[in-house]
This record gives structure tokens, sequence and C-alpha cells, in this order.
């Protein structure tokens, strides 16, 4: 088993409770599991935090911080968000204006097409009076 956990921390990282889950089915007890987790940690070989590090570097270019802080939770990453959440905020502006160019690059012409544009940064998690600002032109 803690070899198969090598093998699968040498693609990627994971986090804690990702690697649980991979390496569930594949253990003989849960207690074994726990033990080589822990392991693997004081190690220094599994770390949530430098899995969140990666999943932000990863994620920042195209997606808010709601949607990434979401992302993190879902993968078992808990502790340590409000320094990465601050992190995300700090240039959420500036990231959700990039993300609107490259889709939209001109403001909306019509309501319609406003709506569209607002659901569109909506479904990529930038904060809502972040996307005002964007959409409704004072950004430029």
């Amino acid at each position: 088993m803690h070899e198969r956990a090598l093998r699968l921390l040498a693609r990627r990282e994971y986090s804690k409770r990702e690697l649980n889950a991979k390496l569930a089915p594949h253990t003989e007890s849960p207690e074994r599991l726990a033990q080589c987790l822990a392991e693997l940690e004081a190690q220094g070989l599994l770390s949530d935090r430098r899995f969140a590090e990666q999943l932000v570097h990863a994620r920042r270019e195209k997606y808010g911080a709601m949607h990434i802080m979401a992302e993190l939770r879902d993968k078992g990453v808990e502790a340590d968000l409000g320094a990465l959440r601050a992190e995300l905020l700090a240039d959420e502006r500036e990231r959700a204006k990039a993300v609107w160019a490259r889709k939209f690059g001109q403001t909306a012409r019509d309501g319609k097409e406003r709506a569209r544009q607002i659901r569109f940064l909506q479904s990529r998690g930038f904060d809502f009076e972040v996307i005002r600002s964007i959409v409704g032109g004072d950004g430029e």
C-alpha cells in the first residue's frame, strides 16, 4: 500500500482525503491506511497545504475565489483556507477582468448579453460585486 501511495504521489499532489479514497479499496484495514497516511505526512510527502497551493495556482487564471474555495472543501482541505482566500481575493478583480476579456472583450450591447456575461462570470466563481464592476463597464 505504501508503494501504491508513492506511485500516486509521484504523479501529482493529493489531499489526504483524496489519497485515502484512492487507497481504501487496496488496504487490509482502515487503521493501516491511517498509519500509512500519517507516515507520508510525517515524511513530508503528503501535505494538504501543498496540495491547496498547487490547486490554487492551477485554477486561478480561470476561476474565482468562491469556485476554488469550494473545490478545496470538496477535496477535504479545510485548514489554512483563510490565507489562501485572502490571496485569491487580493487580485480577484484583475483575474475576473482577464477571464471576461478573453471570452467577450467588449461591454454588452443589451440586457440579454449583459445577463449572459454575468452568468458566465458567476459560473466561474467570481464575486458578484466584481462582476458588476466589470460587466457594468466601469472597469474599463
